[in-house]
């Protein structure tokens, strides 16, 4: 960075999904009318950390288990953030905050008494880095009788504000989360993105993931699998909804699986991949939308972006295509939800939460 660029105020935003695969660090400029990136990295998610993230979500625990992991997660986002300034010659003077979203453990809107957590202790990246930390961001909207989730269109509405075709945008990570950046802001969890694929090629594979879609190409699609996992009830559910780790899982696939013990790995892959396309291009062609954007994890999928391109009656596009990364956007959006946070701004999200009013989101942790 110049001396120059030293004397401005940037903004860091800090993204690990439900995939769990990496921790995503983005450096923006960011103005009223634009969010620059300037760098970006991701790091590797520790395999210890991240099999003990998935016993806390699957199996009974103690407090002590849940709070240790906090802590853990803690120390792992200062870890990569400090490493993040250090290989970009970046002092903690010229970030003005960064924005923490914390690894999501459940996610539970429609109970009785509705909560989001999100572990990774926003005492300690504050403390361990020097910089101010914006965190919690979902539970203000609960608070309101919103979902807390999807938050991301609001700033994808923001980003592609310049596009004139009627744009809709898909992010595919773990989960897939629809925007509609037109008319009225909408968004909301389609259901299943890569969550389901990455697991049925870990378990059967020993692969973290199913790169451009390989194995699913080498089964054939099985269609009465592919129906009975599209009749449930999430999938029908009207917006507004969301959804995770908690109830598209390993448990919900074995379920869908029974019956269906005769089919191939692969036959099972490429019905998990169909899932995740027909569930996105039937919500996307009940829209009016002209131009389907896609970022996440699934956009370097060249099969499921195939897949989604034939299903959608549109135009589909990697968001790279327009000069925004793909794997950063996301990130991208918490460090301008940091800057929203600091200048007492509520994010205009009701449309697609359908909390009571719009809420100034997350809570501000000071640095020394």
């Amino acid at each position: 960075m110049t001396q120059t660029n030293k004397i401005r105020k940037f903004y860091i935003g800090v993204m690990s999904g439900t995939s769990l695969d990496g921790i995503d660090i983005a450096l923006c400029e960011i103005d009223d009318v634009r969010c620059t990136l300037l760098a970006s990295t991701e790091y590797n998610f520790p395999q210890e950390l991240k099999a003990e993230i998935l016993h806390l979500i699957s199996h009974p625990v103690t407090l002590k288990q849940i709070g240790e992991c906090d802590s853990k997660l803690g120390l792992l986002f200062a870890k990569c953030i400090n490493t993040f300034l250090i290989n970009n010659a970046l002092h903690v003077t010229s970030i003005a905050a960064i924005g923490l979203h914390g690894q999501t453990l459940w996610h539970e809107p429609d109970s009785a008494y509705p909560f989001s957590l999100q572990l990774g202790n926003p005492n300690i990246v504050a403390a361990k880095t020097g910089i101010t930390t914006v965190a919690d961001f979902r539970r203000m909207d609960m608070a309101n009788s919103g979902q807390g989730a999807p938050f991301a269109p609001v700033f994808h509405q923001f980003l592609f504000a310049q596009e004139k075709d009627k744009c809709a945008l898909v992010n595919i990570g773990g989960m897939a989360n629809i925007s509609l950046l037109f008319d009225e802001l909408q968004g909301w969890d389609v259901g299943c993105g890569n969550v389901l694929m990455d697991l049925w090629v870990q378990r059967t594979q020993n692969r973290s993931y199913d790169e451009d879609g390989v194995f699913a190409q080498s089964g054939e699609l099985n269609e009465a699998l592919l129906q009975k996992m599209l009749s449930d009830n999430y999938f029908t559910k009207k917006p507004p909804k969301s959804t995770g780790r908690e109830y598209f899982n390993g448990q919900w696939l074995t379920k869908q699986l029974q019956n269906f013990t005769h089919i191939s790995d692969a036959q099972v892959q490429r019905t998990l991949l169909e899932l995740t396309a027909q569930s996105i291009a039937n919500d996307i062609n009940a829209t009016k939308a002209t131009q389907l954007i896609v970022c996440g994890g699934g956009a370097k999928n060249s099969f499921l972006l195939n897949r989604l391109t034939e299903l959608c009656r549109i135009n589909v596009i990697p968001s790279d295509t327009l000069g925004i990364s793909s794997d950063f956007l996301e990130s991208m959006a918490f460090a301008w939800f940091a800057k929203k946070r600091l200048h007492k701004e509520p994010l205009a999200l009701s449309s697609v939460t359908g909390a009571k009013k719009d809420s100034i989101a997350g809570a501000v942790y000071e640095a020394d």
